[in-house]
């Protein structure tokens, strides 16, 4: 028997007693969000889809953590807050992880792989993995259908990913004057869903570069959806002839891209934005007739026909005039479709490519895809991965589970603290395991609802070859 003093700690009295606490407690886990994410994961079978496209090289004989068990692990990690590989040595013992990755949370001979394990995967990882596990992505959303539709919006998006070492390929960026990776995100503009995504040094992108990747991802999607229209939707820096011309040789594929102003698209816009700002001034003149604040803004919205020099045609381009208190605000967006008006072209659709953003901040401040602080750009790139598997299964619960209630439009962040962050006392049995959560527990009839879903719903049969 051990003679050490187990460590306490100490507050201060409430209503005359003494208050200590101990980590005593036995089998006990502050994660209720495994298991969950353990069933989501077996509806949708994505890391089972990610081991199928990893070529794993270990000798069968000394493996002592399968693929499958390593990602779910690592990914399950990530989706519950723990972005760093080094907690795993603590949570590689912990009984909810331990049940959702598929082992007995009590038995003291089948912990989970360490830190050290995930550093050897990661720096194991070659070109060919990481071009089929962005390829299982594609498939992952393309079976998220049941039937192909009817039109999809490719949102393209890049992201600053700041490096604090001596990552390889993290350049000098000045536009955000400091050294990064400038990583690519795709997502699907009216769903939110993940498509797949590709670290990127830190350099600004060519259009070939950008287009090389769009191709792959619209070749994959094309074989499996031959007549749905896609849109392909960025900014400014997207503006440009390769993507343009990727477009044009697919007759049910269209584009609609922010355009930076010229010398030659200020000319044609001037008589728009001067008409404009005399709207603006008979409505502040009519305000103050009134007795009325004046308006912050006029807006109106027009078209020209313009095609630069670099562009294979001439194209349509959308010009939003703005009179604004501050001074005049010209904007423009280029386009191939010839529907619908300006303003609902430029309004409702390119300003909901804002959308984008925001799954990149979730992805970003709520699971860590920027992560990567490994030495070797592979490495970094597999931990992307991880990251972005994590969206999906959060997507997934999201979307598929939470549908109606209170979390249908919550964050990562906010699904993680009112149903994940659980404390669980776990008691194994020889034929059962049982879970003993909180009296006081907030979310009862939600954690009911999701898992009779995740137990009733059949999963499907996949496909990983």
């Amino acid at each position: 028997m051990s003679d050490s003093i187990p460590q306490q700690l100490r507050f201060p009295p409430v209503d005359g007693l003494t208050v200590r606490a101990d980590f005593d407690g036995g089998a006990l886990s502050t994660d209720f969000g495994p298991l969950l994410l353990s069933g989501v994961d077996r509806q949708i079978g994505l890391t089972q889809r990610l081991a199928g496209a990893f070529d794993d090289k270990r000798h069968p004989a000394y493996v002592d953590h399968p693929l499958p068990d390593l990602l779910a692990q690592r990914i399950y990690q990530i989706c519950c807050g723990y972005e760093d590989g080094n907690d795993a040595n603590s949570l590689r013992v912990d009984p909810m992880f331990k049940l959702g990755v598929g082992r007995k949370p009590l038995d003291t001979d089948n912990d989970l792989a360490s830190a050290a394990t995930f550093s050897r995967l990661e720096n194991a990882a070659t070109p060919r993995d990481l071009y089929r596990i962005a390829r299982a992505f594609v498939d992952q959303f393309i079976d998220s259908y049941d039937k192909p539709p009817k039109v999809i919006v490719l949102d393209m998006d890049h992201s600053e990913d700041q490096a604090h070492g001596q990552q390889e390929l993290s350049f000098y960026n000045h536009h955000y004057r400091s050294y990064c990776y400038l990583p690519l995100f795709i997502f699907e503009g009216l769903s939110g869903k993940f498509i797949t995504a590709a670290l990127r040094p830190g350099k600004r992108p060519t259009g070939a570069e950008n287009a090389m990747i769009v191709k792959r991802v619209l070749k994959h999607l094309r074989a499996a959806w031959p007549k749905t229209h896609i849109i392909l939707r960025g900014d400014g820096h997207f503006s440009n002839p390769e993507l343009m011309q990727l477009a044009l040789d697919d007759q049910h594929t269209d584009f609609i891209f922010g355009l930076g102003g010229n010398t030659v698209l200020s000319r044609l816009a001037k008589p728009y934005l001067d008409a404009t700002r005399q709207a603006h001034a008979l409505r502040c003149a009519n305000a103050e007739r009134c007795g009325q604040s004046a308006p912050p803004r006029t807006r109106t919205y027009h078209e020209v026909e313009y095609a630069a020099q670099s562009w294979p045609q001439s194209f349509r381009v959308i010009h939003k005039a703005e009179i604004m208190t501050l001074g005049d605000n010209a904007r423009f967006v280029v386009t191939s479709l010839d529907l619908p008006s300006p303003e609902c072209l430029y309004r409702d659709l390119y300003c909901a490519r804002g959308q984008d953003e925001n799954y990149i901040k979730h992805m970003k401040n709520d699971l860590a895809s920027d992560r990567t602080s490994d030495h070797l750009f592979l490495a970094n790139h597999l931990r992307l991965f991880f990251s972005c598997a994590a969206y999906v299964l959060h997507h997934t619960l999201r979307v598929e589970m939470l549908s109606h209630t209170e979390l249908a439009n919550a964050q990562p962040f906010t699904v993680m603290l009112k149903l994940f962050k659980l404390a669980v006392r776990v008691v194994q049995y020889k034929d059962r395991v049982k879970l003993h959560l909180p009296d006081s527990c907030t979310v009862k009839s939600l954690l009911h609802k999701i898992t009779e879903i995740l137990f009733r719903v059949r999963p499907p049969i996949l496909n990983t070859a």
